[in-house]
């Protein structure tokens, strides 16, 4: 016979095993999709002196109200997660371009790309003939961004960017101020906008909407583009459309050019280190591609302007090389990273074989 305490004991750790159990049935994706436990103590901004102080300088910047300000930035939650999402991978870890693509360039995707750009073929058109953007790499944008809007993140702006702010964690180089700037520019879109700060949702990031553009990217470059005097990114495909080709042309998209040619690396590896030390930014002329070993498809010895090497490791693998172009460059300024450019370019180029 069990006494009651050794009673409470056995029911705790049969409940303990169903739980585990259910869990075990779910997909990764579904696990990593669960919302984190909340701590014990959840700590608000309301009782932070540099939040408050931060709030009150902010207010009288922009010319809000100081009490309202700190209000509602006094109900922002620090969320431990987005401390840990924000974080670099571990030391070592080798990046392999293959298994990056495959995240990114499937069937499905493919797919709700084609059905995007037939949606919204007029806006595409029109993006096109104003900024020169292709319309395969805007729909390529927003697939990989949020997979057209499946999948635009469920944290509070507001939580994220406090968190940031107030509480960037150890161990990697400190993106307070950056983050700052962030949360003052989702005040000054609210008032903007007539909208709640609160209530806008985005990645552990800050990042918002189907473009998933921040706060002051949107304040710069979003774009009101069917003229209904709102600007949406949550809903409206029109705006986000001229939102994307607007930023990538405000970061130098050269309407014509390609974003990259094929390219055989020098075979001595202090010509390649040379090529590839200003990593994405082009710097050399094709003739100083030749002049390092570096060969170069006919289209790409033709080019007239800079050119950079673009390596993409692919783990123990050889890696992958390109010639990259302006364009090039110009996609990394919405993500900086090579990777995601290349999956960009891959991803619309699919979608356009497959329209």
């Amino acid at each position: 016979m069990l006494d009651s305490n050794q009673r409470r004991q056995w029911l705790g750790a049969i409940t303990s095993l169903c739980a585990l159990a259910s869990i075990s049935t779910l997909p990764v994706r579904a696990l990593a999709a669960q919302p984190a436990k909340k701590s014990i103590t959840e700590v608000r901004y309301a009782d932070h002196p540099e939040a408050m102080a931060f709030a009150d300088a902010m207010a009288a910047t922009h010319g809000l109200d100081a009490a309202r300000i700190r209000q509602q930035l006094g109900q922002a939650r620090r969320i431990d997660s987005v401390r840990r999402l924000i974080m670099p991978p571990p030391a070592g870890t080798a990046k392999n371009w293959t298994a990056y693509r495959s995240r990114f360039i499937d069937n499905q995707r493919i797919l709700a790309g084609l059905s995007f750009w037939r949606t919204n073929e007029r806006w595409l058109a029109l993006a096109e003939d104003r900024w020169g953007v292709p319309p395969e790499l805007v729909v390529s944008i927003v697939g990989i961004e949020t997979f057209y809007g499946r999948v635009m993140g469920n944290f509070r702006v507001i939580d994220a960017l406090a968190t940031l702010s107030f509480d960037f964690p150890p161990g990697r180089r400190d993106r307070t101020e950056f983050f700052r700037g962030e949360l003052e520019a989702l005040f000054v879109l609210a008032k903007r906008e007539g909208s709640d700060p609160l209530a806008v949702k985005g990645s552990f990031a800050g990042a918002m909407g189907l473009p998933q553009f921040m706060p002051s990217s949107v304040n710069r470059y979003a774009v009101d583009f069917d003229g209904d005097g709102h600007i949406d990114l949550h809903a409206n495909a029109a705006d986000v459309v001229g939102s994307v080709a607007n930023y990538l042309a405000a970061f130098g998209w050269q309407r014509g050019m390609p974003t990259h040619y094929e390219v055989a690396v020098p075979v001595d590896t202090s010509d390649r280190a040379v090529l590839l030390g200003p990593d994405i930014l082009p710097t050399f002329t094709a003739a100083q591609f030749a002049e390092r070993g570096a060969q170069l498809d006919p289209a790409g010895q033709a080019h007239s302007g800079p050119l950079a090497l673009v390596e993409l490791q692919n783990g123990q693998l050889a890696a992958s090389y390109v010639a990259g172009t302006q364009n090039f460059y110009t996609i990394t300024r919405y993500n900086w990273s090579s990777y995601y450019a290349m999956a960009v370019i891959d991803l619309g180029a699919a979608i356009k074989r497959k329209r």
